[in-house]
């Protein structure tokens, strides 16, 4: 007899705590792990949904989406490949936006090895320079791109070690298998400063606009986490987090 409330209380209880805790599943590009990390935890106590992270580079999670993996949102490194699935109608329509605009560092893991002017890479005294692979990551182009601009393309041929994305390129320098490297700011950069080793910031001159897109994929048109999302990466608190990285916005 008293039973019957309490139970239909927790059946209330947990239906009400289902509808309202959804989970997002997000291609996250390599070089955006750190801020969306420190997003996460924010995101789940504002808005009570989770966000669960793949991380990786762009060109592979084209390649995945279009064969039916699982993610609601992805957010990539560039502009060209959200657009290209909003061409071939894989997102849902009006999602799509620049979430952040990439800054790319000459970095080493050793202090007062990298110059403020970027001069040691002309120089040619360093045995590797580590780059993410510029076919699928486009922070690796935009190192490509820097390299020509400076007519360094053939005098550091020899010398590039490639990265399947961001994250191996940056792993390269900070396990010293390459003295310099190519990577995103946001992976040494922390309010306002590099947090470890030297750097050159590379001016955005230098390459094409590193603007990175989010979308919400047709998987995600019906979860509320996932608009959820989106609609918290263009918040005040999330994108003073995301300057914090070194991103403009």
């Amino acid at each position: 007899m008293f039973m019957r409330p309490t139970l239909l209380a927790i059946a209330t209880l947990l239906t009400i705590n289902t509808a309202w805790a959804d989970e997002v599943q997000v291609a996250v590009a390599a070089n955006f792990t750190a801020p969306i990390k420190a997003l996460a935890a924010d995101f789940q106590k504002d808005t009570g949904h989770t966000l669960v992270a793949a991380y990786g580079s762009t060109g592979q999670f084209y390649a995945q989406i279009n064969n039916g993996a699982p993610f609601d949102v992805f957010l990539a490194a560039d502009d060209t490949t959200p657009a290209k699935l909003e061409q071939e109608k894989a997102i849902v329509p009006g999602s799509r936006f620049t979430y952040a605009i990439g800054t790319l560092a000459l970095w080493s893991a050793k202090p007062d090895y990298v110059d403020a002017k970027g001069d040691v890479l002309s120089k040619g005294t360093y045995k590797h320079l580590a780059i993410a692979n510029p076919k699928a990551a486009p922070y690796g182009l935009a190192a490509t791109q820097v390299l020509e601009k400076l007519k360094l393309t053939e005098a550091t041929k020899a010398k590039l070690v490639e990265g399947q994305n961001i994250t191996q390129a940056y792993q390269f320098v900070s396990t010293g298998n390459a003295e310099l490297g190519f990577v995103a700011l946001s992976q040494i950069y922390q309010d306002g400063k590099v947090t470890q080793g030297s750097a050159w910031i590379v001016p955005a001159a230098l390459h094409e606009p590193i603007r990175q897109d989010a979308v919400i994929l047709n998987k995600g048109k019906d979860n509320p986490a996932a608009k959820a999302l989106v609609d918290y990466l263009k918040t005040p608190k999330a994108t003073a987090l995301i300057k914090s990285y070194g991103y403009e916005i």
